[in-house]
């Protein structure tokens, strides 16, 4: 195989032209993580960035762990979302993820539903998908698959975080936790911010207690 000066067998696509792929792993029930998604959606639109998106489970996550019964109750509910995004992607592509966790996230979170399974017909009909893929909120046809994303985000961070995670140019953290969510030149400013610690060998974490819960405007 041949190469060019412009791409050496070590460069990626997104190396070549300058864009920063940032993978990110989400439960659609978790407000911090749906405030971190508005975030980097907005980061798109002012840094040469793609987001391609991953499921991961709370109600995963907390198996074996000893709940207060009103959060193991919402962990019960939590199954129902991220089963039928993971269906969706399975059935119909990587590229439906995004915009049905958009749809899914807006009812739940600034919406206000409390109700998972209108939540989600609601926004399977909004994408344009099936509606009967709302079946797999009780099925667990493609748990496996869900617990290997979940896995796979989990892995590059260790056990002792929750959701979101996002990982860029081979690093992962667990956040960033911010509200509201930053817009323009603020999202973007955040982001550099994100690349800097990234780009800094031996960084671990930068953590202060949250003193506000999600604004979601």
């Amino acid at each position: 195989m041949t190469t060019t000066a412009e791409q050496t067998p070590e460069q990626t696509p997104e190396q070549t032209t300058g864009v920063d792929v940032v993978d990110f792993w989400f439960d659609p029930v978790c407000p911090w993580a749906w405030m971190t998604s508005r975030w980097v959606l907005e980061v798109e639109q002012v840094r040469p960035v793609t987001v391609v998106w991953h499921v991961m489970s709370l109600a995963v996550l907390n198996e074996g762990r000893d709940l207060p019964e009103e959060y193991r109750e919402l962990m019960a509910r939590a199954w129902g979302p991220v089963r039928v995004v993971t269906a969706a992607r399975e059935l119909h592509g990587p590229e439906v993820v995004g915009p049905l966790y958009t749809a899914i996230g807006t009812r739940i979170h600034p919406g206000g539903e409390e109700d998972f399974a209108a939540a989600v017909r609601g926004a399977l009909e909004e994408v344009g998908l099936p509606t009967d893929l709302a079946r797999f909120a009780d099925s667990d046809e493609y748990d496996q698959q869900l617990r290997a994303s979940h896995a796979e985000g989990i892995e590059k961070v260790g056990q002792d975080v929750g959701t979101p995670v996002i990982a860029v140019n081979g690093v992962a953290f667990f956040g960033p936790v911010v509200t509201p969510a930053p817009k323009g030149e603020a999202a973007a400013t955040l982001w550099d911010g994100v690349l800097a610690v990234a780009g800094t060998p031996g960084f671990y974490e930068l953590k202060r207690s949250r003193d506000a819960g999600p604004i979601f405007d």
